[in-house]
């Protein structure tokens, strides 16, 4: 199966250990990463999708941030 998860964070240090720490445990990039105004918060924020492939079926339950 493939996993996938879209990284998201404010525009800071933590948004890059964010995706450091999803690369370190086997995610792969994919595609380019977005940045965009946050009205409500009036920050920037960060967007990176990432991909694993894992074994077994794929659940509603699954926790994507564990794998």
């Amino acid at each position: 199966m493939r996993a996938y998860r879209l990284l998201t964070e404010e525009d800071t240090a933590a948004f890059c250990h964010k995706v450091t720490e999803a690369l370190a445990k086997g995610w792969e990039l994919h595609g380019s990463p977005a940045y965009a105004h946050d009205p409500a918060t009036g920050t920037m924020r960060c967007a990176q999708a990432v991909i694993k492939d894992v074994e077994g079926a794929y659940s509603p339950d699954l926790k994507l941030g564990d794998l």
